[in-house]
């Protein structure tokens, strides 16, 4: 696979999901690093509790919190397993394009569940991903193509952005 992480490297271009947990998970353990942004570490054998107001990119991270349930508290606990940290750079291609019911996210290729989806660089991801949530979100382009329903129309030029190099272009040329 790739490198181990711990304490000492998670921190440096580095991919991770961190599940958001309760906050009196991190009720016995001694803080161990406050960062300059105000993000908080508690530091296990086997992971980080992070406590903080900011996810998505941190400094050089790729960092996202998983969460089920919508809150107006800014400020969320997570823990990540060390084996849920990966290398990140923005040259490779590290990263392929999920949906779920949750939404469309990036994955890393190294998180166990890689299944030979199309790869790209975390730029190309990230460009990827608005294009499709602006599909998602947008319904007045479908106007212009003879369709009874206009999800399932959405369905297919999403799954082949998900799928394909090709441009949105030359996707919704081929309709």
């Amino acid at each position: 696979m790739g490198e181990t992480f711990n304490r000492n490297n998670f921190h440096r271009n580095t991919f991770c999901i961190f599940n958001e947990v309760d906050s009196n998970a991190i009720e016995n353990l001694a803080l161990g690093y406050k960062s300059k942004s105000g993000s908080s570490y508690f530091f296990t054998e086997t992971g980080v509790y992070r406590l903080s107001n900011h996810w998505g990119r941190a400094a050089n991270c790729k960092w996202r919190l998983q969460s089920g349930a919508k809150s107006v508290n800014r400020t969320k606990l997570g823990f990540a397993p060390w084996t849920a940290f990966h290398r990140d750079n923005d040259a490779e291609k590290l990263y392929y394009i999920e949906r779920n019911q949750d939404g469309v996210h990036f994955q890393h290729k190294d998180n166990g569940n890689y299944n030979a989806e199309l790869l790209r660089t975390a730029t190309e991801t990230t460009k990827r991903i608005r294009q499709i949530r602006n599909l998602l979100e947008n319904d007045s382009w479908t106007k212009y193509y003879p369709t009874e329903n206009p999800e399932i129309l959405k369905q297919k030029v999403i799954t082949q952005m998900i799928a394909t190099d090709q441009t949105l272009q030359k996707i919704k040329a081929q309709l």
